[in-house]
């Protein structure tokens, strides 16, 4: 096959470090926003295994005093955050899904580049923010799942912060998941049908789609537990009624499918470096796709078997065992495609290979000690032991980081134009393989001794107890060696010029045609239109296709812009208020005080807050009055929605997410007859008055969007602004109705009224994140940004305001006329 590569890029003087910064806030170039998701979570992981090897410091010898008390607690739990939320979810999904999604596609970028841009800052500043608490009170000691009633105990620090940050880290990943679904429906290279597509594009599309559907538990627990910090309100707190373990249901509806996020992707880097490496196309294709759309969805059936031990129904906990082994069949499907892939190929021994097989053989362990903790009995006894960590580090660090890695040494080359040295490269691997050993195996023994978890520290004289511990140590500090020989593999490739072929590997999809490292624009050809299998280059070259050249200087890139940079700053600073400081002076053990008598840094927090709602206006609409391409462009798509809707069509599944979680627990509350209604409650005549408003609205709106369509354009604007109106006066409405009834009675006293004012109030919030969307287009409309090429965010501020009112309905039904 004759294939026409995009030309390398012209050497210039090295830009200045300004620039480069500059370049980098602005860009909507996937492959730099891949960049930044990668290179933030290779220094969450070097921060977050520093920490670890503090741990495994303290717990080398017996009656240790090198980390005790909450300063151990507070390790642990930065610790384990920044492993989860700030390596593995987004290096694998975020990380190279940015880089090479696009690429394996055949396309330009995703359907929503400047989205895109934001949500990587926004993740950026999540990570700034949770370092900022360190600075103001000190680092949360509640271990990473954060359980009630611990969270809210006045004398823990830092809970406020994470909270926030994990909700702002939360909104970027919905918004990055739904911009990769829309992506990969909307905007596929003509001709490559879903069953085409390679198996990486299989694993980042089923891993967006869980994170869409099960991300609102997680966001739901945080958001109570930070409102009952700020407010006194609680779905959770026994005081009134409310049921604690009711957290551990929010939080494990997403923590445990959080899991499936954080291997799913890698799964699809192994199976690509597997084909490649193996030269033979990836075994059983079709059934490895059908077994990761299994696992999104028994992966969401499955959250209670973290919960055995807390007195769940025997009925519940035989259903969750069930479903827990029943998951461990597709997982080990895929197992069986790696080794098929493999088996009888004429398999290329560098050192992505290394870490494959060196995945399939540590997850082997870690899924079948994850088969014995499904089963009840054994999980009790074992429960809050340190067999748990083992397993749970065995399928994670040992498992998953492995193709992490692999994935690093397989896409180095097409990232940098450069390779890394094989010899380190082994260095690094089998340093990670025995010293991950170490580390982890002994934990199993550990907790079987009797061990428990979160300890830090334990007495001299219990049997092996010293011994185990010791050998773990050694293995982390072999970690460590094991890191930095990456870290300075990393850094030596760029001492050597750029001179990796675009194909070096001899892969067989899309991204193996583009230069390495690629051009801005990714391609300067068009591929063929048929596309046999999902290994199109080596089906080109059987039937003698060839690549088209294109002119690189007819093709149109969206241009760079501060909106989105902005933007997400405002929310850094936002997140910074809501932290540490509030609206007013109130708490909920002193009640409402005068503004200017706040603690001086919770009134510095507070005025910040303030602050940043212009700057988060300013640049929001400065982003949405500037047009995305300078010239007018055809948009690509390959269904009759445009990408803004595709994209917002997605999130809604995570809105429908959370509000679901939070009237789940809401009914559940209500059915077991703890959080009966007050013998006064809101009106329903104003809640039918809203609900007539609510609905007129979307009636308007809708129509509005037809006007736009037509041309009609004066109409359009009038009901857009109609629209506008009837949000404002429906808030009206419920600020009244919200200062009335919190007068009458007291949220922190009664469970039903503190539902009420949670999800009530949350949906009022979405009203006005929804207004705000709907005066977006109207501000467009009215500044002439808007035509044919320039479709404006009309259509996913309509789709939005249609959410919100149903939503709405929903909320009189349970609260108003139940």
């Amino acid at each position: 096959m004759t294939v026409q590569h995009a030309p390398l890029k012209d050497t210039h003087a090295r830009p200045g470090v300004w620039a480069v910064l500059k370049d980098y806030m602005m860009t909507t170039d996937h492959k730099k926003i891949g960049t930044l998701y990668i290179l933030t979570s290779i220094l969450g992981f070097a921060v977050a295994g520093l920490l670890a090897v503090g741990i495994r410091l303290q717990l080398a010898v017996p009656d240790n005093t090198f980390l005790v008390g909450n300063t151990y607690n507070q390790v642990l739990t930065v610790h384990a955050a920044l492993m989860l939320f700030f390596f593995l979810i987004p290096i694998g999904l975020f990380g190279f899904g940015n880089w090479f999604l696009p690429l394996q596609l055949g396309i330009r970028d995703v359907a929503l580049p400047r989205i895109n841009t934001f949500a990587v800052w926004l993740f950026i500043f999540s990570l700034i923010l949770v370092i900022l608490g360190l600075w103001n009170g000190g680092a949360p000691g509640v271990g990473w799942t954060f359980y009630y009633p611990l969270s809210v105990d006045a004398n823990q620090t830092g809970v406020s912060v994470l909270m926030v940050a994990l909700i702002l880290n939360g909104v970027a990943s919905l918004l990055g998941s739904a911009n990769f679904a829309a992506t990969i429906v909307n905007m596929r290279a003509p001709g490559m049908s879903l069953w085409k597509m390679p198996i990486f594009v299989w694993s980042l599309f089923a891993t967006s789609i869980l994170q869409l559907i099960s991300l609102g538990g997680l966001t739901a627990a945080a958001l109570v537990t930070y409102l009952e910090l700020k407010l006194g309100l609680s779905m959770f707190n026994p005081g009134i009624g409310g049921v604690p373990v009711m957290f551990q249901q929010f939080f494990w509806f997403y923590s445990h499918p959080a899991v499936y996020v954080m291997l799913l992707p890698y799964l699809g880097i192994g199976a690509e470096i597997a084909s490649t490496m193996a030269r033979k196309p990836l075994f059983g294709y079709r059934v490895m796709v059908y077994s990761i759309l299994a696992i999104v969805l028994v992966s969401l059936l499955v959250w209670a078997h973290h919960m055995f031990a807390v007195g769940l129904p025997d009925s519940w906990q035989i259903a969750f065992m069930i479903a827990t082994l029943i998951v461990a069949v597709p997982t080990g499907v895929k197992i069986f495609n790696l080794i098929g892939t493999l088996w009888g190929g004429r398999i290329v021994l560098k050192s992505p290979t290394y870490w494959l097989v060196g995945f399939v053989f540590n997850f082997l362990l870690g899924g079948i000690t994850g088969v014995s903790l499904g089963m009840i009995p054994f999980d009790y006894q074992v429960t809050m032991s340190y067999y748990v960590v083992a397993h749970f580090h065995n399928v994670m660090m040992f498992g998953t980081a492995f193709l992490a890695m692999g994935g690093l040494y397989y896409w180095w080359p097409k990232m940098t134009g450069r390779f890394m040295s094989e010899k380190l490269g082994l260095w690094h691997f089998w340093l990670f393989m025995i010293g991950s050993w170490m580390t982890f195996l002994p934990q199993y023994i550990l907790g079987l001794l009797g061990m428990p978890r979160r300890y830090y520290t334990y007495p001299a004289g219990n049997f092996a107890w010293s011994e185990l511990n010791l050998i773990s140590t050694v293995g982390a500090l072999i970690l460590l060696a094991g890191g930095i020989v990456w870290v300075l593999n990393m850094l030596q490739s760029f001492r050597a010029p750029a001179t990796a072929s675009a194909n070096p590997w001899g892969g067989f999809t899309l991204e193996w045609t583009a230069a390495s490292p690629p051009a801005a624009y990714n391609f300067a050809h068009e591929f063929p239109t048929n596309f046999p299998t999902e290994r199109p280059l080596y089906d080109w070259e059987q039937s003698g296709e060839t690549l088209t050249p294109v002119d690189p200087k007819s093709i149109h890139l969206p241009v760079d812009s501060w909106g989105p940079f902005l933007t997400a700053a405002a929310l850094l600073l936002m997140g910074y208020g809501l932290s540490f400081g509030w609206f007013t002076n109130y708490t909920p053990t002193g009640g409402l005080k005068p503004f200017f008598e706040m603690a001086p840094g919770a009134l510095f927090a507070s005025i910040v807050l303030y602050i940043s709602i212009p700057l988060f206006l300013f640049a929001l609409f400065k982003w949405a009055g500037t047009r995305e391409y300078d010239v007018p462009v055809a948009h690509h798509h390959l269904t009759k929605y445009d990408n803004g809707f595709m994209g917002m069509a997605w999130f809604i599944i995570s809105e429908v997410g959370l509000f679901g979680v939070l009237i789940a627990g809401y009914v559940y509350l209500r059915v077991i007859g703890a959080a009966e209604p007050p013998a006064l409650r809101p009106a329903i005549w104003l809640a039918a008055l809203n609900t007539l408003i609510l609905v007129a609205s979307s009636f308007v709106i809708h129509r509005a969007e037809q006007d736009n369509h037509h041309g009609k354009l004066t109409r359009f604007r009038l009901g857009l602004f109609i629209t506008l109106i009837l949000g404002a006066v429906f808030m009206i409405f419920q600020v009244y109705e919200f200062t009335l009834f919190g007068v009458e009675s007291d949220w922190k006293q009664n469970l039903w009224q503190a539902c009420f004012f949670i999800i009530v109030g949350l949906h009022g919030l979405h009203i006005l994140i929804g207004g705000t969307g709907v005066a977006l287009p109207f501000y467009q409309a009215m500044t002439g940004k808007m035509d044919k090429y320039n479709h404006g965010s009309i259509t996913p501020a309509s789709l939005y305001w249609h959410l919100v009112d149903i939503v709405w309905l929903l909320i009189v039904a349970i609260f108003y006329a139940w």
